[in-house]
Formats: structure tokens, C-alpha cells, sequence
């Protein structure tokens, strides 16, 4: 289909030809984010390097009333970060700069596109780090991270993306940009930084981002404990943080995402092991070793069958390069899965593994975890062949079972990978209608027309101001590609 020419020569002249993608091909890279089950190919890709583009790129878009779609590393695990109405895909990557360190008052200041780890190499010089560090650290965006309040396996000691977001700037759908918080961490008044931090570009697209920096701990110890069952490490988590030891990080891994690991990486996990605890504790060097001696005894104490703590940083680094990858991993059992992201009470995890167990079974898929079982975070990743329409629908049916089952322990839709599209459906479980109408109103006082990431966070509602699709006129010199 032909190109609308005049709203492409306007992107061209605002960031040149050599930052936007046209082609079919081009714009197939864009179509989703790791989370393959949605898809939604943008009609332009535009890569903006300043932020007085993106503000010319958000008015030209009010303008013509085209949807606009952030993007940053396309790591998210929600359908965020792709297009389902089509529009402008505005991706970040170039805006990667650190515009300052601020050491006296523990921040620094960012912009979107920069990978989340490239901060913490930045700064470990001076004997800082960002905490927040998701699995897809060594990839995924600080905008995007800030997008969907993303966390980590060290969310449990650290927080996760708002607890370390201090400020932002966001040109929002007028496109004019708007400064909230900075580098004060307290302020008086509503905390809007906060209730952007997670927004999932709805409220317009952050051009700069001020973090806190977390002083290096002097000590570590990383600990792999070995167990005959899940449940068994199940109640090793619980003894750890009843008797409170708060660790940096609490992993739980079970024999399929083991054997899958081992076979990929070489990590040096068990094969033989039907669960793995992968303990992390950081701090002053006297009290990491108090508390990794308690921790190793409560482990044995529930039955672990072995436990070794890394002798040195090498060790400790392959051992968590085994977490890191492992939903990489999984590609070796299955062509595809479903990742969930649910949340119950810590001390609901024995019970929900074994409700998961059964879920399996019913569907007959399977379950392969590997979660943040600190904070009672699922990731299980429900292995499928995307060939076979029956699996695809079994796996869909035990995904929204187990979400269910989550929800009725007390649990939430999601810990750390944030809405999108993949838990929109789901949020009435969680919230009753004068909440959710709350959050419409909210969205829609922000983006009156709804242009900004539409059809994400928030179940389709005209309170969203998402009926634009239905009234934007056809742009005059032809059809988008």
C-alpha cells in the first residue's frame, strides 16, 4: 500500500531519512515485544535523538490524531511495546546518553534509550550501582524499565524501578514536556513521579530520568541449595525470611529450567536436583557472614540435600548467569510459552506450587519455574508448540487459571513486568469498578484523545479516550503502508 506521503516527509524533516524505518521488513522487527503472543506492526518507526524531535514528533501526531507507541529494547514481557492499532512506534534507543553523575547526592541523570547495566559499569568505579537490574539488564532500557516499574531477582533487598526513580521528564500528548520530582527525594505535595513510574507510556514518552545510586556493599555470598522438591525449597524460602534474613535475592529454579540451563550455559546446577535455591546476601562483610551461615542452616534444616556457596566472583557470576538466562533456556524444551507474572503472599508458595502442579496436569502442559520466590513472584513459563492450536489453547486456559488462583490467595496480576496488553483483561480481578474508573479518568485528564500507547494498561474503555480509532479521519494523500 502506498505511503501517506506528506505526514512521512514531516517525520523525515524532523529526524532526518536515516531515523525512520518504512520498509515491511523493517517494521516486522517492531511488531512485538518478547511476550511473541501479541502482535501489532506500526505503520512508521521513528528514531528521535533529542528531545525537541520527540516534541515535534508528538505534536505532528496530535495533529493528524495517529497513535503514538514508545519503545525501548523491546524486552518486555507484556505486549507493551508493540502497535495493535497501528500508528507511530517512537523507539528510544538513540537517546542513550548519561547527562550527569551527581556522587554528593547519590543520583545520576539518563536518558531512556540507555541500557540499564551500561549505568551501573558507569559508576562502579566510584563504588556505586543501579539497583534495579531485571534479567534482561544487560539489554533492556532504563525508559523501558521505568515504563513498566520493572524488577529483578534483588527487588526483594532493593526495590524495584520506583523505589530508584527520582525525577522524570515526559512530553506528554500536547507536546510540551513536563519536569516532575528531581533530586530532592522528598517533596511535598501528590507524588506524580510515582504514579508515572509505571505508566506504560500512557501518560506520553520520558526524554530523562533521574536515579538514585546505591553504594556497593562491601560484602556477597551467593548460596546454591539443593533440594528433592520444589515444595521442600518452598518452605526453606519461608524458614529464611521468618527468621529475619532479608537476602539481596532469593531464586527459586525447579528440574525443568535446571536441566534446561545445564544443557545451555553450563551453570554448575545440579542435574539430578528437583529445586534449587539460588540465595544472594550482600552488606557489611560481618554480617554477610553471620547471616550465610544462618541461612545455609535453615536450608539444611528443611531438608536441603547439599548447599555451596561460591568460593569466588567467577563462581558467583556463572551461577547467576545460569538465572539470567534461563528463560533462554527454555528453547531447548519447547518452541514457545506463555510467561506468567503473578504475586501471592510468601506464605501462600507452598500452596500455589501445588495448586500449579495440578493446573499442569488438567491442561496437560508443561510448567517450567523460575521465579523471585523472596517476594512471591511466579514466573512460570507454560511450554507449548505454537504449531498445534490445541496446545496454544490448553496453554492459555492454564495461564488464566493459575492467574485466578493467584488472585483468590491474595495475590496481583503482575510483580515486575507491568500490564500491557497481556494482563489489561485481568485487572477487573484484582480491582473493583471504582477503582478501574479511577485510573480511566486519571489517563484520560493526562491524554484527553487517548493517543498515547492506547489499548494498554488499562481494560478498552471510551473513558480512555481510545474512540479515536474510530473517528480518525483518512488522511488525504492515501493509506498508511
Amino acid at each position: 500500500m502506498p505511503v501517506n506521503s506528506r505526514f512521512v516527509d514531516e517525520l523525515r524533516a524532523i529526524v532526518g531519512s536515516d531515523a525512520l524505518v518504512l520498509s515491511p521488513e523493517g517494521r516486522l522487527a517492531y511488531e512485538c515485544d518478547m511476550h511473541t503472543l501479541y502482535k501489532g506492526q506500526p505503520d512508521v518507526v521513528v528514531l528521535p535523538s533529542r528531545v525537541d524531535e520527540v516534541q515535534r514528533i508528538v505534536r505532528l501526531c496530535r495533529r493528524e490524531r495517529v497513535p503514538i507507541v514508545p519503545r525501548g529494547s523491546g524486552t518486555g514481557l507484556a505486549g507493551g511495546a508493540m502497535a495493535p492499532t497501528g500508528g507511530v512506534m517512537v523507539a528510544m534507543n538513540r537517546m542513550n546518553r548519561v547527562l550527569e553523575i551527581d556522587i554528593p547526592n547519590r543520583c545520576a541523570v539518563v536518558e531512556p534509550g540507555l541500557i540499564n547495566l551500561w549505568l551501573t559499569r558507569e559508576v562502579a568505579a566510584r563504588g556505586y550501582f543501579f539497583a534495579p537490574d531485571p534479567s534482561s539488564q544487560m539489554v533492556s532500557s532504563i525508559g523501558g524499565n521505568v515504563s513498566t516499574n520493572a524488577g529483578g531477582p534483588h527487588c526483594l533487598k532493593y526495590g524495584i524501578t520506583t523505589n530508584h526513580v527520582l525525577g522524570l521528564t515526559i512530553v506528554g500528548s500536547s507536546g510540551e514536556p513536563l519536569t516532575l520530582g528531581g533530586k530532592v527525594w522528598d517533596r511535598p505535595g501528590y507524588d506524580l513521579t510515582g504514579v508515572a513510574v509505571g505508566s506504560e507510556g500512557t501518560f506520553g514518552l520520558v526524554t530523562s530520568i533521574t536515579v538514585r545510586l546505591t553504594h556497593t556493599p562491601e560484602g556477597v555470598k551467593t548460596i546454591l541449595a539443593l533440594f528433592a522438591t520444589i515444595d521442600a525449597a518452598s518452605e526453606a524460602v519461608s524458614a529464611i525470611i521468618a527468621a529475619g534474613i532479608v537476602p539481596a535475592a532469593l531464586e527459586m529454579l525447579d528440574d525443568v529450567v535446571i536441566r534446561a540451563i545445564e544443557a545451555g550455559v553450563g551453570a554448575g546446577y545440579p542435574g539430578d536436583a528437583g529445586a534449587v535455591l539460588l540465595i544472594e546476601l550482600d552488606g557489611p562483610r560481618a554480617e554477610v557472614e553471620m547471616e550465610a551461615e544462618r541461612a545455609v542452616a535453615l536450608s539444611r534444616a528443611r531438608g536441603a540435600l547439599s548447599v555451596r556457596v561460591a568460593r569466588d566472583e567467577a563462581e558467583r557470576a556463572l551461577l547467576w548467569k545460569g538465572r539470567k538466562e534461563a528463560a533462554g533456556a527454555i528453547g531447548r524444551i519447547a518452541p514457545s510459552f506463555l510467561l506468567q507474572d503473578a504475586v501471592v503472599p510468601r506464605s501462600k508458595l507452598p500452596q500455589i506450587m501445588r495448586e500449579m502442579q495440578a493446573i499442569s496436569a488438567r491442561h496437560r502442559v508443561l510448567f517450567a519455574n523460575v521465579f523471585h520466590a523472596g517476594d512471591g513472584n511466579l514466573h512460570p513459563l507454560i511450554c507449548y508448540d505454537d504449531r498445534d492450536p490445541d496446545e496454544l489453547h490448553r496453554a492459555k486456559a492454564a495461564n488464566e487459571e493459575l492467574l485466578r488462583a493467584c488472585i483468590d490467595m491474595g495475590g496481583s496480576v503482575t510483580g515486575e513486568h507491568g500490564v500491557g496488553v497481556d494482563k489489561a483483561q485481568h485487572l477487573g480481578l484484582q480491582y473493583a469498578d471504582a477503582d478501574l474508573n479511577f485510573m480511566y479518568r486519571l489517563r484520560r485528564v493526562i491524554d484527553p484523545e487517548g493517543l498515547m500507547n492506547p489499548g494498554k494498561l488499562l481494560p478498552s474503555h471510551p473513558a480512555c479516550g481510545e474512540g479515536f480509532r474510530a473517528r480518525r479521519p483518512v488522511l488525504p494523500e492515501g493509506a498508511w503502508v
